[in-house]
């Protein structure tokens, strides 16, 4: 098993990667406007580009972004 305390970084791994994918692929559907025979190897080029950027930025926005919105919601 993995260890509790990799988790936060785990958990950002998996949700950049997830989002990058579905970011990336309909990028590069509409670039190539429409399902052209290149489009996986666009997408996957475009997905991996978009997740080196995509990891890091989670892992900064994720907690600042926790932080924002226990401000904001009322705790009672």
């Amino acid at each position: 098993m993995i260890p509790r305390k990799v988790g936060p970084a785990l958990f950002g791994l998996i949700l950049s990667g997830l989002m990058s994918l579905v970011v990336s692929g309909i990028t590069a559907f509409r670039t190539a406007t429409g399902a052209a025979p290149d489009l996986i190897g666009l997408w996957l080029g475009a997905w991996l580009t978009a997740w080196l950027f995509a990891f890091p930025i989670v892992l900064v926005a994720a907690p600042l972004a926790r932080g924002v919105v226990q401000r904001l919601v009322n705790s009672e």
